[in-house]
């Protein structure tokens, strides 16, 4: 394949801008609103802007939108700032934000009035919305639209002088109520508002618009190519508009492409946040969440996302991808950088009852696929506990490779042990099993006087560490017509879950991976210094291909 079919067409139209000698240095941004949490829908964002800036040695901002102070917080603010480092996203000292520009803003604001391509109209919000039109009707022009520059500065004034209360007046761009894209009928650009600003604090009580706002701030930190979603596409027209008519040289360009739909998630608050406030989802951090904060306590690392996100490349076209092709992603990403340890979740006691030792500390290998990652200790004892899966007392086919009674099955890292009695209840359900190991047989001590029927995972009964492993299914399900409902079945909790004490040597927020389960994260919230409470990041089974 050639260089130049491996670009993208950002990629493509950004070389071209270099070359036409438009642009000398090549400035991107992500411009967040700090309203909420940042979710897998803006890691491409800051993929797709970073990387630009990366692969031509430009510089990359990260800008906070913070232009409405009715639903933005500084608890926002720092969430974002940690995510997008988190992503890999290197800012350095380019963190801005729109309201350390609104002197900036609202002096653009005074030019379009003077320049007559702005006024100040009193129609109501419902007023605004019929005067609009639609689709296929033209718009109603204002009966304000016709205001002298003198009286438009005076009222914008008053405006931002606190004379009037929230509603009853806006800053409208004057360009075209019969225009196709209903974008450009005379937008507001500029609201009453008094509520406090989490920064501004009760310096304004007017606000810009983001679509009046946007190519503004682009244009003051010198943004050369300004990359966002494909639903902004219809706003370009009037993005470039208010640059042209401000005169702004070297404009900023804006490009777009498509966002990606992933199968059995969600993105949006409106679905979300009545499931956190039932209680049914731990917060916005809940690992069932596609929020990066979820993301990263669910156990993905940032290194997959983009991994996925190079994957599925760009496009102009919308598209929705299978989660699996995610997971593929992560599983690819951990295999060979995460220990590996033995887990039982539904323990089964078996007594090895010619074990006369207290301990023997066997030695494995952390990662049998990465020598690198060294190895370690797991004691051997006389009671174990294994899967209760993993033993049958008349063996279902001769598929079953686990411990059957009367039959020999190596364990994992150690010997051979044989069942010789199972110990029930008065129920009849299996309490114990009463094994016998063979000495000679140690794991690399090149036994082959025999075969074993399979190989099977244990845990020490009085060594192991007891965690809490959860389970997550995915928190949508998605039906054939395209809809999404609600999976009351996403979370399983083993409580009883025994692991090797080599899990102590980890920290919070390390993974692992449990041999033949899948990988885990340690949860840092809910895990404590004496208990540890994991997320299963992701099975080892894969659908994808």
């Amino acid at each position: 394949m050639s260089e130049r079919k491996q670009k993208n067409f950002i990629e493509h139209i950004v070389e071209d801008d270099i070359q036409k000698g438009k642009v000398a240095q090549i400035v991107t941004r992500f411009p967040p609103e700090p309203n909420g949490y940042l979710h897998f829908g803006h890691a491409k964002a800051i993929h797709v802007n970073y990387g630009i800036a990366q692969k031509y040695n430009g510089k990359f901002n990260l800008r906070f939108d913070d232009t409405d102070p009715s639903k933005e917080k500084l608890e926002y603010v720092e969430s974002m700032k940690e995510d997008v480092k988190w992503l890999g996203a290197d800012y350095g000292d380019r963190c801005f934000f729109a309201s350390s520009y609104f002197e900036e803003l609202y002096e653009n604001a005074v030019e379009l009035i003077k320049r007559g391509k702005a006024y100040v109209c009193d129609l109501s919000s419902d007023e605004l919305r019929e005067y609009r039109g639609t689709l296929t009707k033209p718009g109603i022009e204002s009966p304000y639209r016709e205001r002298s520059v003198d009286e438009n500065l005076k009222l914008f004034e008053k405006m931002k002088n606190g004379d009037f209360p929230d509603g009853s007046k806006t800053l409208r761009a004057k360009i075209d109520m019969a225009s196709p894209n209903m974008n450009m009928r005379d937008p507001a650009i500029y609201r009453i508002s008094h509520k406090e600003h989490y920064a501004a604090k009760k310096k304004w009580c007017v606000y810009p618009l983001y679509d009046f706002a946007h190519p503004i701030e682009d244009a003051i930190e010198g943004v050369t190519h300004s990359c966002c979603g494909l639903e902004f596409e219809d706003h370009r027209p009037l993005y470039d508009w208010f640059l042209k008519e401000l005169d702004w040289k070297n404009p900023p360009k804006q490009i777009e492409f498509a966002e990606i739909n992933l199968s059995h998630s969600i993105l949006g608050k409106r679905k979300i946040k009545p499931l956190i406030e039932e209680g049914i989802l731990d917060g916005w951090d809940d690992p069932r969440l596609m929020t990066i904060r979820g993301m990263i306590r669910r156990g993905y690392t940032s290194s997959s996302i983009r991994s996925f996100y190079d994957m599925i490349g760009l496009s102009r076209a919308k598209s929705t991808v299978d989660i699996s092709m995610l997971e593929h992603a992560l599983r690819e990403d951990l295999k060979l950088r995460v220990p590996r340890v033995m887990a039982v979740l539904n323990p089964l006691k078996v007594t090895i009852t010619n074990y006369t030792e207290d301990v023997e500390w066997l030695d494995a290998p952390n990662n049998v696929e990465n020598e690198e990652l060294g190895r370690h200790k797991i004691p051997f004892t006389k009671e174990i506990y294994i899967e209760a899966d993993d033993f049958k007392e008349l063996a279902p086919n001769k598929k079953y490779k686990r411990l059957v009674l009367g039959q020999e099955v190596r364990l994992m890292h150690a010997y051979f042990i044989k069942c010789n009695e199972v110990i029930k209840d008065e129920k009849g359900n299996i309490l114990e099993l009463l094994c016998t190991y063979d000495a000679k047989t140690k794991s690399g001590s090149g036994f082959k006087e025999r075969k074993p029927r399979g190989t099977i995972g244990w845990v020490s009964a009085t060594k192991g560490i007891n965690v809490t492993a959860r389970f997550y299914d995915y928190l949508f399900v998605d039906k054939v017509n395209g809809e999404q409902e609600l999976n009351t079945d996403s979370l399983t909790i083993f409580s009883q879950c025994y692991v090797e004490p080599y899990i102590n040597e980890l920290n919070h927020n390390d993974k692992l991976q449990f041999i033949r389960i899948g990988y885990f994260n340690i949860d840092a919230k809910d895990s404590s210094q004496d208990e540890l409470v994991l997320n299963q990041a992701v099975s080892l089974k894969s659908s994808y291909k």
